[in-house]
């Protein structure tokens, strides 16, 4: 079965929802993808916050300053923007504005994960840079950053177009006439 028909079949078998659920939908999965990411900030954020009074700071070499400065910065731009949908749903609650709602959203979040990008690898900079050379903070540090980039870039633009093995299987069961295990009468019933 070609790709373009299985999306096709998989919307159709899925999505079964009007305009305004599958808005509703959206939103709601992208508020719990921000729990994730907004813990993650949270915790580098405190971090850094705390990092100038701890006691080795005054050791640090301007550059390491300088580094800490972008890292620190670019945590908050992203802990700013990764908070946005809320204060955005805040202002438009109940106006109806659920598909403008989802779309800057989606841009908040996509930026506030491109500045916490920035800040997770310059604090890797940061502390490699302050226990190791700097050449092998520099490597550790593109490293960190083609990692990164790889997991949540590379990998779902690459992956944006396939449909799951067992997916597939499923819909031709479905296409075939047959019922996939489980949804008979609709739900999953246990035999005794």
């Amino acid at each position: 079965m070609r790709i373009s028909s299985r999306l096709g079949l998989e919307k159709r078998r899925v999505r079964d929802e009007t305009e305004k659920q599958r808005w509703d939908r959206n939103f709601g999965d992208l508020l719990q993808e921000l729990r994730v990411a907004q813990t993650g900030i949270q915790i580098l954020f405190a971090f850094l916050l705390t990092l100038p009074f701890t006691s080795g700071f005054p050791r640090a070499t301007p550059f390491q300053k300088t580094v800490y400065v972008v890292a620190l910065l670019a945590a908050a731009f992203s802990t700013a923007m990764i908070i946005a949908p809320v204060a955005f749903h805040r202002a438009l609650f109940r106006q109806g504005r659920k598909p403008e709602l989802v779309r800057h959203a989606h841009r908040m979040t996509t930026g506030g994960l491109a500045f916490l990008l920035i800040s997770m690898v310059s604090s890797v900079l940061l502390v490699t840079d302050f226990i190791l050379s700097r050449g092998l903070a520099f490597l550790l540090s593109g490293a960190t950053a083609l990692w990164f980039v790889a997991l949540w870039a590379a990998f779902p633009w690459y992956r944006h177009s396939w449909i799951d093995e067992d997916a597939e299987e499923e819909d031709e069961r479905v296409v075939d006439g047959g019922v996939p295990p489980g949804d008979a009468c609709g739900k999953d019933e246990k035999l005794s």
